[in-house]
């Protein structure tokens, strides 16, 4: 099954790289000048770093875009899609790769979240972003105090195993398609996956390979729709695909390395940052003005 999942994943990565490949020469630069600038790389870099350790690259790709007017708006998500994808393809093979956990697990989890991306995109897309933010912010947030109670010994949480069996696989495989549907209203799944991997029993570890997993076998497909409409910047992007590489190198042998109680406190940050920006989020939402009829 590993096998299988590798090779899917090299189809789609093969997919997508022609696919940019094609639209890459349809709008080379007559000047030749098609090089991200070393701003751009940066991005790239400092983003898919923290990716790579489990805080998530979109938020502050968009942060930082909008700080500096490096995007148009309206062009930011395609333009993150198409270049965070190829380091988060490298992040799934590597932490597949190097990071033990039990293989059924490992595909049912992925498996249930990708379905839950394409199946419970319609219905969930109905529900209002707002409260969702909210609930999820506090949740969270909830769960980094019970998170932090538990690295200093005063509430069990957490195990070492590697795979899930009988009722917990079923309710894994159950969070992990909410959370997947919950990604198309641009809701994070790592932080929510840290959580529900832990309060399973299973290592926080584990997280790493389905959560990336996930992401490389979604990303891919809603990239080239991007690239097709052309619906993107492309030297931002590049800069974000050529400067995130490096990086998850670098990443991934940081978090290989940690400890076990290193990782958890490792997740009490991601949880926190998580929730903080979701309860961010939906403060500003609802302080927009709501457009009038007519």
């Amino acid at each position: 099954m590993r096998n299988i999942l590798f090779g899917v994943l090299v189809l789609f990565g093969i997919m997508y790289t022609v696919r940019w490949v094609q639209s890459a020469r349809a709008r080379a630069e007559p000047d030749g000048d098609w090089l991200p600038s070393v701003l751009q790389a940066t991005i790239g870099f400092v983003t898919n770093f923290f990716d790579t350790l489990g805080i998530g690259s979109f938020a502050p790709t968009t942060s930082w875009y909008k700080l500096q007017n490096l995007v148009p708006d309206e062009r930011i998500p395609g333009t993150m899609l198409v270049g965070h994808t190829g380091p988060v393809i490298v992040q799934a093979f590597i932490f597949i790769a190097i990071i033990k956990v039990d293989v059924l697990t490992l595909s049912s989890l992925i498996g249930s979240s990708v379905l839950g991306a394409w199946l419970g995109a319609g219905h969930v897309a109905r529900w209002p972003r707002r409260r969702i933010q909210m609930g999820m912010g506090i949740a969270l947030l909830l769960a980094g105090v019970t998170f932090v109670m538990a690295n200093l010994g005063f509430a069990p949480i957490g195990g070492e195993a590697i795979g899930l069996t009988g009722v917990a696989l079923g309710v894994g495989v159950a969070c992990f398609f909410l959370l997947g549907a919950l990604m198309t209203l641009g809701i994070g799944m790592y932080a929510p996956a840290m959580i529900v991997i832990s309060l399973l029993g299973l290592n926080p570890a584990v997280a790493f390979p389905i959560m990336m997993g996930a992401s490389a076998f979604l990303m891919p497909v809603a990239a080239i729709r991007f690239l097709s409409a052309n619906a993107y910047e492309y030297r931002p992007a590049l800069g974000l695909a050529l400067g995130g590489l490096p990086a998850v190198l670098i990443a991934v042998y940081i978090v290989g390395s940690l400890p076990l109680t290193t990782m958890r406190w490792l997740v009490v940050v991601v949880v926190s940052y998580a929730a903080l920006a979701m309860l961010r989020s939906a403060w500003v939402e609802g302080r927009a003005p709501v457009a009038q009829p007519g």
